[in-house]
């Protein structure tokens, strides 16, 4: 099947490793790929959205026409794939060095370094990575990550469904707690107001002896957060569970050995 020049997977490379050849003919080159990714970068954190991203908002804030940009990117697609690299070099540079950090703090680096990066750039979460961005940051990211647990006993495939799974768990929770923030922002309201709004109502027609559980377990939930959920009590909780689970399958003895 042909791919057209601007959905080239290829010609994405070319671009995030900086080996694509800019047209010799026209005007001359004002603007570097590297300028544009970082003007899509700031809109983006701007707007805590990739929705309202557009060529058109890139170039005006660089001063450009829009038809100028694609020079340097052939897609609004690729565009979004060089952010994404771009905002992952500050992961490497965080990650840093695993050194004779034991694996489990490595591990933990790892969770709140992707925690840390989603706050950042909200719109991270909704880029689709299943096609991730084969850039030099990306690699570099996913080399480090996978560091943490090389030499602790784990196979290969291990090693890449640890990372994969402590970054899906990371990523699930930081959106509930991006999108909770957008909530305060849409309606104007926290968590704690909404409760108080919505609870007179609930008493009327909430019967607690109906549902024992949940009206146990709720209270006690939300006495303990003062809100329905805590993103932040959910993500410790969770990365500790998986660090014991992951510490299991590393002294199980009876499992095929790296």
């Amino acid at each position: 099947m042909e791919i057209s020049g601007s959905d080239d997977p290829a010609r994405t490379v070319e671009m995030l490793w900086g080996t694509r050849q800019l047209p010799r003919r026209g005007p001359r080159h004002a603007l570097t790929s590297a300028q544009v990714i970082a003007a899509a970068v700031e809109i983006a954190d701007g707007d805590q959205d990739l929705a309202t991203l557009s060529m058109r908002r890139v170039a005006e804030s660089l001063g450009v026409g829009t038809m100028s940009l694609y020079t340097y990117v052939t897609s609004r697609e690729e565009l979004v794939q060089g952010m994404l690299d771009a905002v992952y070099g500050e992961a490497v540079r965080e990650l840093g060095d695993r050194g004779d950090q034991p694996w489990a703090d490595a591990l933990r680096r790892v969770a709140h370094v992707n925690w840390d990066l989603s706050m950042r750039h909200p719109w991270v979460l909704q880029v689709f990575t299943g096609r991730p961005p084969l850039g030099p940051n990306t690699i570099a990211k996913y080399e480090r990550e996978l560091a943490a647990v090389d030499g602790i006993g784990l196979t290969d495939i291990e090693m890449d469904a640890v990372v994969t799974l402590v970054q899906t768990h990371v990523e699930g929770i930081a959106r509930r707690r991006i999108e909770a923030e957008r909530a305060v922002r849409r309606t104007g309201i926290t968590d704690q107001q909404w409760w108080e709004r919505v609870q007179p109502t609930m008493a009327e027609v909430f019967t607690p002896a109906d549902f024992p559980i949940a009206a146990r377990v709720g209270q006690a939930a939300g006495e303990a957060h003062q809100a329905a959920h805590s993103p932040e009590h959910a993500y410790a909780f969770g990365l500790d569970r998986l660090i014991q689970g992951i510490a299991e399958l590393v002294n199980d003895e009876d499992r095929p050995r790296a």
